[in-house]
């Protein structure tokens, strides 16, 4: 009951507050923040990305072509990959502090570093050089 009560004496952090974050606890809502902003980009890409495929889809034949539609496919591949990418930066942060209080923030970066690269791939942007 304590933790809650501290919880949710917790302020969002701010643009500055993240500039340099100097607790574990802000650096942790410093990794969520970044993750929610990176979140709503891919959720606008997602949208483009299932308009396009929903236009595409419309020149099919369907009498000649009964296979599953390009939207049907994309947004089964979404669902795919939010399933793999909370998965993965799951046991991540099993691996880099599992139990301890950087764990959050090691969750939140790398769903953070996943959604960034799965927007540029729904935007058919090129992949970063390695």
């Amino acid at each position: 009951m304590i933790f809650l009560a501290l919880a949710l004496t917790v302020q969002e952090p701010t643009a500055e507050d993240c500039r340099d974050p100097q607790t574990q606890v802000e650096m942790n809502m410093c990794a969520m923040r970044d993750f929610e902003i990176a979140d709503r980009a891919l959720n606008i890409a997602y949208r483009e990305a299932v308009a396009a495929a929903r236009a595409d889809d419309a020149s099919i034949d369907r009498q000649y072509d009964q296979r599953p539609t390009s939207e049907e496919k994309l947004r089964e591949a979404q669902r795919a990959w939010v399933t793999f990418r909370d998965a993965h930066c799951t046991y991540q942060g099993y691996g880099e502090a599992r139990g301890g209080s950087m764990e959050p923030m090691s969750y939140e970066v790398c769903r953070t570093e996943l959604t960034r690269a799965r927007t540029a791939q729904l935007r058919g942007d090129p992949a970063p050089a390695q």
